[in-house]
């Protein structure tokens, strides 16, 4: 999968890439990561890719040309339009099933604005997908971008081992995960749960499943609406609603 990033901090974006799993990934071929220099196609010596706001008010605003022009630049060394991802707080909130949606296409763009933001013109040009973190606002889109290309990684098929995929596959249901536990058995006077030493592996399943439950329940009530719950989990969740324990 190739990523392609737009940005006026190219440095940034790699370095926070180009480690761990998605390092990696990058380095065994799975994924191809590409930050372009937006200030490298402004048509003058001083690479400036800003301006004041027709109309008034305090900032500048990315210009739409040099935007467009490391577009094409990319569409062209691709060979097609791809979809443009332009991070913003105006955007749809991504989650998981944006992830699992990303992750089967072959070529994304991200679209990192500054300053006051970008021409609107260029934004109705070539973008497809406006996505968003959160409801806050942040100095640029490369926080975003980088959050957004490590969800979406971890889901292209080879770049994490079964074990983490599975971890991947349990968040589907829309549930927070369970706790876990490493050694030692005793610290600070907390104990790993019994059931997890028993080596019963059907009632560690059992108990897994009723924890993110819980604390599902407990902390994204919300997520609850949207998840994959069987009878059992509903009648689980119901007897922590009439109980004292959330």
């Amino acid at each position: 999968m190739n990523f392609y990033i737009l940005t006026l901090f190219p440095e940034m974006v790699m370095q926070g890439l180009n480690t761990s799993i998605i390092g990696r990934a990058v380095k065994n071929g799975l994924l191809n990561i590409e930050a372009i220099n937006i200030r490298d196609f402004a048509q003058n010596k001083h690479g400036q890719v800003d301006d004041y706001t027709y109309g008034g008010g305090a900032g500048l605003l990315m210009q739409a040309a040099p935007i467009y022009r490391a577009y094409e630049h990319i569409c062209e060394k691709i060979g097609k339009k791809p979809r443009v991802i332009y991070l913003t707080p105006q955007g749809d909130v991504f989650n998981q099933g944006y992830a699992e949606e990303f992750s089967k296409e072959e070529d994304l763009i991200f679209l990192c604005g500054h300053y006051e933001g970008i021409d609107e013109r260029v934004l109705e040009e070539i973008v497809t997908d406006y996505m968003s973190i959160g409801d806050y606002v942040l100095t640029g889109g490369e926080l975003p971008s980088m959050v957004m290309i490590d969800a979406i990684s971890r889901l292209v098929p080879g770049v994490l081992n079964k074990q983490a995929s599975h971890e991947i596959e349990s968040f589907h249901d829309n549930l927070l995960e369970y706790p876990q536990y490493t050694r030692p058995e005793e610290w600070h006077g907390k104990k790993v749960p019994d059931v997890l030493l028993s080596g019963h592996h059907v009632n560690i399943e059992k108990w897994r499943r009723e924890q993110s439950l819980k604390r599902t329940l407990e902390r994204r009530p919300d997520l609850l609406e949207n998840a994959n719950l069987t009878k059992q989990d509903k009648k689980y969740l119901q007897s922590l609603k009439e109980s004292d324990n959330i």
